[in-house]
């Protein structure tokens, strides 16, 4: 009985093998046709399909919420639909960030969907400087974006906004003035 299946597994795949040739040709053109179809469509385009299917993160009062830092800067942020306004700590943006490059910068990610005056900001921020503060409300409002509108990650990511900027004071080190310097060096 074993050998009568060994017998027959060999014809099989002669068959197979000489049917192969036939419609190979048509195979390997259809290969070649979706690997140029495939090459056309971006990453992009795929990674849009892909958040598009990802169902947004709001709560009950219809806001997005997410968490942002910088440097020593942590940024609560709360995003619903609205005219604009944006809130931090109680106060107005523009009372908060006086310098409009700071205001500048957080405006950034809005900018960068094309969402500008359609979303209400209500953020709280702790700890760090203000140019550390307003670093951590952006990354706070494009985190918040995607979970209220996840068809604008890919945007926002390849604006590097999404990326949480790591960088960091250096600790100071014994023997020196600071991180590096150092003391002030006398000949005599």
């Amino acid at each position: 009985m074993a050998d009568e299946v060994k017998d027959e597994a060999p014809e099989v795949v002669a068959t197979e093998a000489e049917e192969a040739p036939a419609d190979e040709g048509a195979t390997i053109g259809n290969l070649a046709d979706l690997g140029d179809a495939m090459s056309s469509a971006s990453a992009a385009d795929t990674a849009v399909v892909a958040a598009a299917s990802i169902e947004p993160e709001i709560d009950e009062q219809g806001r997005a919420y997410a968490t942002g830092k910088r440097k020593n800067a942590v940024a609560r942020v709360w995003i619903k639909p609205g005219s604009g306004k944006l809130m931090v700590n109680g106060r107005e943006i523009e009372r908060y960030f006086a310098r409009p490059v700071l205001r500048m910068v957080i405006q950034q990610p809005f900018q960068a969907v094309a969402r500008d005056q359609q979303y209400d900001v209500f953020c709280t921020v702790k700890g760090g400087g203000l140019s550390g503060q307003a670093g951590a409300v952006r990354h706070g409002i494009s985190k918040a974006l995607v979970s209220f509108e996840p068809a604008l990650r890919p945007t926002l990511k390849k604006g590097g906004f999404l990326t949480r900027d790591s960088r960091v004071v250096e600790r100071k080190k014994y023997g020196k003035a600071k991180a590096r310097r150092s003391f002030q060096f006398s000949k005599r």
